[in-house]
């Protein structure tokens, strides 16, 4: 079992959530207005010259194959995405027991 933690620019939320659909997943847990930074990329502080904030996905998949088409749908949709700190990120972990 694998943890996934999709984070994006709140920009892209409706298309993100639409590569879900996709890609049947309808299991999530979201926070909105989040803000931080991340290596190399512009800061997201939802206010003063930074002001756009991102989202955050966090799912747990028991099926590591609906993780790696996930992986393969953020991957093509991030080629439409021009600027580099803008990009969807997936963070993946080991899971080891949902309760």
């Amino acid at each position: 079992m694998k943890m996934a933690f999709v984070v994006h620019n709140e920009h892209y939320s409706k298309n993100v959530l639409e590569l879900l659909k996709k890609n049947d997943i309808d299991y999530f847990t979201r926070w909105d207005n989040v803000v931080g930074k991340g290596h190399g990329t512009d800061p997201h502080m939802g206010s003063g010259g930074f002001p756009s904030t991102n989202s955050v996905l966090m799912i747990a998949f028991e099926d590591e194959g609906a993780l790696a088409k996930l992986i393969d749908a953020i991957t093509a949709a991030n080629v439409n995405i021009k600027r580099s700190d803008d990009k969807i990120r997936l963070f993946q972990l080991p899971l080891d027991r949902i309760v």
